[in-house]
């Protein structure tokens, strides 16, 4: 059972990488979470010079309430800062609490600075680059983008802050949503196989279904 529980959720994983290749772009925009790996991640891309600016869009979630002091997007700009970053070369955005709103925010504090991109980007974690691809293609279409992550494979990805269980629920979860939320508007429909669509079937009934979407969100 092991086995076979660890090869559906590596389905499910797999499913979430686009795979995009990295090419310079205006500005690398940084959807923050509680993952730091991401922000060094996105530091790293800029000082190997793929984008003159850096961008980090995060309020507070629940899951960075109480793990960080600042704003999500304040603490990604200060790992970035620590690596060499200058500060001249970073946006910050502390209101957005979803992946909807770093966009909106974003383009309006943009556009508040005078800031024109034409291209962009995106960073996340790795288990949310198919569901960025799918909220972008809705919602900031007119630009080119292409989106990276952390090279962290699933077997390597949790540490001690971020459990096994943990990674394996809100995979599914980030699955759920890409069901769910084209049927709403707040996304491009994205082709689900049959193969992941059975191993998310599979795997909430073993339990794994803490981050599915209910009535209240």
């Amino acid at each position: 059972m092991a086995v076979s529980l660890f090869k559906q959720l590596q389905i499910v994983w797999d499913y979430h990488l686009v795979n995009q290749e990295i090419r310079k772009s205006d500005a690398i925009f940084v959807l923050c979470s509680y993952d730091l790996r991401v922000a060094e991640h996105a530091a790293q891309l800029y000082l190997d010079g793929y984008a003159p600016l850096l961008i980090f869009s995060g309020a507070q979630g629940r899951a960075t309430e109480g793990l960080f002091t600042l704003s999500e997007a304040e603490t990604f700009a200060n790992v970035a800062k620590d690596m060499g970053v200058p500060s001249s070369a970073i946006i910050v955005e502390t209101k957005a609490t979803n992946t909807g709103e770093n966009i909106f925010f974003t383009q309006a504090l943009l556009k508040e600075r005078n800031i024109s991109v034409s291209s962009l980007i995106l960073v996340q974690k790795p288990y949310m680059e198919r569901r960025l691809l799918a909220t972008f293609l809705k919602n900031w279409n007119d630009i080119e983008f292409c989106i990276s992550s952390p090279n962290i494979s699933f077997i390597n990805y949790p540490t001690d802050e971020i459990t096994f269980d943990h990674i394996a629920s809100i995979i599914l979860g980030e699955l759920h949503r890409l069901k769910v939320y084209p049927t709403l508007g707040y996304q491009e429909a994205q082709e689900i196989p049959d193969e992941v669509w059975q191993a998310f079937e599979n795997l909430t009934q073993l339990g794994f279904d803490e981050y599915l979407l209910t009535n209240d969100n």
